[in-house]
Parts: structure tokens; sequence; C-alpha cells
């Protein structure tokens, strides 16, 4: 198996130190903003004044075509990372808890990860005595959960993860995670004639399993990590069958290359909430014409997780540090989200 195929849920990603929200305040939060909250077809109504005008003001004058800064409908292109931006990420990246509870599951077919063998600790529940055997481990757990199987099964098998699975912190299905002013946002934008894509470095099979319900963009919309397919028949049937390989490694540098590959055209609009992102917001904001480049900064723990520079899932540091220079908004989580969360969800 290709080495780098596990460097977007890597070792190095996981924090199970961080500390999480308590279920009962996130609930509370909640109750408090319900007033607030009306849907994603509300123009940005879970944001406060300062970032929610800074961005409309931006929309206003891209769209106006009698601006200097009017840009076609058909340049109108907005781009987003997932882990982070759009959902939660913590305490580790919702494929790699993913790919955890298909060993849990498929484990009864295979007694002999029981009895020995590099899943015996993580099916004894020591995720991080599992994780101590480095990349041979996380490449097993990887291919037995991941690969081996066709597009379609692997599929069905997020679909069904994303209705039964809950996340250890908040009790909500990993799919009800996703952020009610993201969700606003890109409803805001395709109001205005945005069209707007999924970059991540998480898998692309992964996310159009559910994206396109969670968020509204459909599965040609989104550019992610991409596995090696091979086409078969099964008896009268073809199918893609998923590989043990890294075709496409979707992050950092290769995020603008990815961009450039799938959608054919330089962003106007960016948003992350890492330096994995960084090349992505680098790449939109110098662009000709009006730009604009946006950091998720967390910094909520009590309705979320608050990390940044230290942080070994989504860490940002230069984004911080170079965010004046490219007059990139930085939205600061506990200030400018009202809610995190959508109120109709768990």
């Amino acid at each position: 198996m290709n080495k780098i195929f596990i460097l977007y849920i890597s070792l190095g990603y996981i924090c199970f130190a961080c500390s999480g929200p308590q279920q009962e305040e996130i609930d509370t939060t909640l109750e408090h903003n319900e007033g607030n909250i009306s849907g994603a077809t509300m123009l940005l109504s879970s944001w406060e004044m300062k970032p929610r005008k800074r961005i409309m003001e931006w929309v206003e004058q891209v769209t106006d075509s009698l601006s200097l800064d009017y840009i076609p409908e058909s340049d109108r292109i907005a781009v987003f990372d997932n882990d982070g931006t759009l959902w939660t990420e913590q305490p580790m990246y919702f494929q790699l808890a993913f790919a955890i509870d298909e060993i849990k599951r498929m484990a009864p077919d295979h007694p002999e990860w029981t009895d020995k063998g590099l899943f015996k600790p993580l099916l004894e529940g020591d995720v991080q005595g599992f994780l101590a055997g480095g990349e041979e481990s996380l490449l097993a757990l990887l291919k037995a959960s991941h690969t081996g199987m066709t597009t379609e099964e692997f599929d069905q098998r997020v679909k069904t993860w994303m209705k039964t699975a809950t996340h250890p912190d908040t009790g909500k299905h990993y799919n009800e995670m996703v952020f009610q002013p993201m969700l606003e946002l890109l409803d805001y934008l395709q109001a205005n004639g945005f069209k707007t894509f999924i970059v991540s470095g998480g898998g692309i099979d992964f996310m159009r399993a559910w994206a396109e319900e969670a968020y509204g963009i459909p599965p040609y919309q989104i550019v992610g990590s991409v596995g090696g397919l091979s086409y078969e028949m099964e008896g009268e049937k073809p199918v893609l069958n998923k590989l043990p390989e890294l075709y496409f490694n979707d992050d950092k540098a290769g995020k603008p290359v990815g961009i450039s590959r799938n959608i054919g055209k330089r962003p106007v609009f960016a948003a992350g909430n890492s330096d994995g992102d960084y090349e992505m917001l680098q790449y939109t904001s110098t662009g000709h014409g009006k730009r604009f480049g946006m950091y998720i900064h967390h910094t909520d723990s009590v309705r979320e997780y608050a990390y940044d520079r230290e942080s070994h899932i989504g860490k940002l540091d230069k984004g911080l540090d170079d965010a004046e220079k490219y007059n990139w908004l930085v939205v600061d989580m506990a200030k400018d989200w009202k809610v995190i969360y959508p109120y109709n969800k768990k």
C-alpha cells in the first residue's frame, strides 16, 4: 500500500487529550439562541454583525453588474475545506472514527482479530495502544475499512454509519455536527450565483456519501484525496473496486492542484480552518480582482472546541500570522457565531 495513503488520517492528527464540550452546555446554548435560528435560508442570521457585514458587502460588490469589482456568474467559484470548516473535527477526524467503527463492526467475522493481530488493542477499547503500532497499524486499518469492496458498497457503509454512529462528546450523529453559520453562508453564496465546492484532504468517496444531504453540494462538486480504483466485471455487471493505494493527496499544496484539475478555474472565495488550507487561501486571494479568504478559528471550548497553534488536529499557526497580510477574515467562533450546530438537529 502506498505510504502516503495514510497522510490525511495519520497518527499526528489525533488529539484524545483535547477538552471536549459538555452536552448540557451545548443544549443550553442552543435553547438560548432559538430565536436567532430560522433555517439556512436566512441571510447569515447566526452570524454576529461585524463578520456578516464584511461578507455581505463583498458579495454585494462582486455581484453588482455596475461595480468595477463585478465578477461574472461563471467565475463565481467558492471553495470550502470540510473538516473543521463545515463540521467539527475533534477529538479525531470523523473519517478515522468511521474506520475504527468499521473494524469493530466486522470483528465477529474475523475471530483472529480478537485473539491476536494488530486490531486486538482496538477491539479492547485501547485506541491509543493500537495507534502506537504506527504506520503498520494505520495501513492495516485503512486497508480493512476502505478497500477491497466496490464503490457502491463503500458508499452504503458510510451512509449506514452516518445514521447510527454518534459522537463521543455530544451524542449527536456525526452529520448533525455541521456548522449552522456555514450552512447559511453556503446558501447565501448559492443564492447569489456562486458555485460552491468542497476541497478537502479527506477521502472523496467518504464525503460524497453524505455531503449533498448535509450541505446541498452535489458529488461532482467535491474535491478530495483519491484512492485507487479498478474496473472489473462481476458476472455481467461492471463495477469499480477500491484499491489500497493513493492516487492524489488533496492537502496543503495539493489543494490548488486539485482545484485546477477538477474545477478548472481559480476560486474567488475560499474558507478553511487550518494551515492545511493555507495554500488554497493564498492561491485564491492572490488572483486578479476582488477576492475573499476566510479562516474559521476554533475558540469556543464550551459549545465546540478551542485549539489552534499547538493542536495535533487542525493546527492553525501560519494562517493566523499571515491573515492580515492577505486580508483574510478570521472568524472567532466564540464571538462571531450566535450558535454552532443547527437547532433542528439532535
